[in-house]
């Protein structure tokens, strides 16, 4: 099950998986993982058949998506892909023509499968190589 909310509604959730995906697996510093973003986005958070939260992403006011993680127990079962497509549904129903996102470069393909296209060159973000992406409607 997918919830869609605001930062206040879902964040005791989204932090939760959030801090356990890049701060404790990845070493992104906390001060960097949660920003004052948070409140300005749509928030997507899933949830395990026991209601434990399993992943989570954000929409961006600008069309961006970002945030994407999904605990290990979670992976390679379609979380992620369900989280990512709750989000692209909700830009294109608000009207956004395009969807970015800078993704993690080992995740590449599975935006690609999505049907993301790599934009530029590879950057450093938080010490992790990273690839712009976009998906036009």
């Amino acid at each position: 099950m997918i919830k869609l909310g605001d930062w206040t509604t879902l964040s005791d959730d989204a932090k939760l998986v959030r801090f356990e995906v890049f701060v404790q697996e990845q070493n992104v510093p906390a001060e960097l993982e949660m920003d004052s973003l948070d409140a300005l986005c749509l928030h997507a958070v899933a949830y395990g058949a026991d209601g434990v939260p399993v992943g989570t992403a954000r929409l961006l006011p600008d069309g961006h998506i970002g945030r994407m993680a999904v605990r290990k127990p979670g992976r390679g079962s379609g979380i992620g892909g369900a989280l990512l497509q709750a989000l692209m549904e909700q830009a294109k129903a608000r009207g956004d023509k395009v969807v970015m996102l800078s993704a993690q470069t080992h995740a590449a393909p599975f935006y690609e499968r999505h049907g993301f296209r790599i934009e530029g060159d590879e950057f450093f973000e938080a010490g992790i190589a990273h690839i712009h992406m976009h998906y036009a409607f």
